[in-house]
């Protein structure tokens, strides 16, 4: 059977795939849908599932899994966008019940890269209070932030040092690693974390380029809301460059029907049947699927 290696979740004592799955793949899909792409996650030892209030009906495709008796097989995430006290608070507890599950593993700030937005969320009525308080009653036991854009690693820092939070989660992908300040802004994030044992989440590892002009036209073949690599020997570079990188994790692609690719190109990386890309041969991808970034 196919599997995907397991790593400690940071400091919390879950080993966790080193794929998870991303549950934005869920937001627009019927229930039926998400039960076979329940099927493939148990397939492949899938065992952690990371998802957010804002993602369409995800969290209510989630709940049928739980009730079926499937709540011991999942780290279980989700976020809150919310950033006062009482709509984060707010949230959480509806996110629990349209779940079907009394506790949530992992609580996230959803992307907290606004400054503004930032100060209310960690202000003394903010969201991250309400994380808090979610904590202290046996609600979520562990609480994260996330983000994208190219300043989130920054902001990701600025958030350790007010709090110490138990996880983190930033796009990570060959093109962005071309961006040199990026890179420097991510090292310095990945060594903090490494140093404080807090994991390191990455998004958009099989990106290729934003829509433009495809965004909502009948050429968009996918849920995602960037363009996608989805050839298997493309995708098999790509999920292959983020794995090498020790210790991290993988987040999933948001279209089920691209999910089974990364999950393959994932179970045989682990097994050593495809070699981590040589730079020369991730250039050579950019160029022949005029790959560019998704964020500027």
């Amino acid at each position: 059977m196919p599997s995907i290696t397991r790593i400690p979740f940071g400091r919390i004592g879950h080993d966790s795939t080193r794929v998870i799955f991303g549950a934005a793949a869920l937001g627009n899909v019927t229930q039926e849908e998400a039960d076979r792409t329940l099927d493939l996650l148990l397939e492949y030892g899938i065992n952690h599932i990371d998802t957010a209030a804002s993602y369409g009906a995800s969290e209510d495709r989630i709940g049928p899994w739980m009730k079926r008796g499937l709540r011991n097989n999942f780290f279980l995430a989700t976020k809150t966008g919310e950033r006062s006290y009482q709509k984060a608070y707010d949230q959480i507890r509806k996110s629990l019940e349209r779940m079907s599950v009394d506790q949530i593993d992992l609580i996230q700030l959803h992307c907290l890269i606004d400054d503004v937005e930032w100060d209310e969320a960690m202000g003394p009525d903010g969201a991250l209070k309400a994380c808090l308080q979610a904590q202290s009653e046996g609600l979520v036991r562990f609480i994260g932030v996330t983000g994208h854009e190219l300043r989130v690693p920054r902001m990701h820092l600025r958030s350790v040092a007010h709090y110490d939070f138990d996880a983190v989660l930033l796009p990570y992908n060959y093109v962005l690693s071309t961006n040199a300040q990026y890179l420097a802004d991510f090292e310095a994030l990945e060594a903090n974390c490494k140093a404080n044992g807090r994991a390191i989440q990455t998004i958009k590892s099989i990106t290729a380029a934003p829509w433009g002009a495809d965004a909502t036209g009948p050429n968009k073949f996918a849920a995602t809301w960037y363009r996608p690599l989805v050839d298997q020997a493309d995708i098999d570079k790509a999920v292959a460059f983020v794995l090498s990188r020790s210790g991290i994790y993988l987040n999933s692609v948001g279209d089920i029907n691209v999910l089974p690719k990364v999950l393959d190109a994932a179970s045989r990386y682990c097994a050593g049947e495809i070699p981590t890309p040589l730079q020369a041969d991730m250039h050579k991808l950019v160029v022949e699927r005029d790959m560019s970034n998704l964020f500027v």
